[in-house]
């Protein structure tokens, strides 16, 4: 039975990939740190799952300095206890480009909450042979700080 139970855990690739991942309930509004110390700060979330929020990334490939950009989004509400989400982060205030993220909440070993993200990066690009070199793919694990700790 032990054997089963752990082979319907479901695990993530990166940095948390051997720690069981368990679903729970998931309130995105609030404050929340990812692995490369970018935060957010997702407002109240509607009773239909429409979100709005900030985002403050901690890494940019422009020249320019870097400054918080609106964020929007939906979070599935459902009976289940698995939540999924999805969300945009509009970078126009220092860069020509726009990320969506994707995602669940779950909790760790250690009783945090944790949303596990996959995300796509747009950049623009002059023409259409540079298309091939415009958008990017990665994956971000977020945990949930306290707001005090954001200043």
């Amino acid at each position: 039975m032990k054997e089963e139970k752990e082979a319907n855990i479901k695990r993530w690739p990166g940095s948390m990939k051997n720690q069981p991942m368990r679903s729970s309930k998931c309130n995105l509004a609030g404050w929340w740190k990812n692995d490369l110390g970018s935060k957010m700060q997702v407002f109240n979330v509607d009773n239909k799952g429409d979100f709005s929020g900030m985002y403050h990334t901690a890494v940019s490939s422009t020249q320019k300095p870097i400054k918080p950009s609106p964020l929007r989004g939906s979070q599935h509400l459902d009976g289940d206890d698995k939540c999924t989400f999805g969300f945009v982060v509009n970078w126009k205030s220092f860069s020509d480009s726009t990320a969506v993220f994707v995602g669940q909440c779950f909790t760790d070993d250690k009783e945090r909450e944790v949303l596990q993200t996959a995300w796509l990066l747009r950049e623009k690009v002059d023409n259409l042979d540079n298309d091939w070199k415009a958008t990017r793919s990665g994956h971000n694990v977020f945990t949930r700080v306290n707001p005090d700790e954001e200043g």
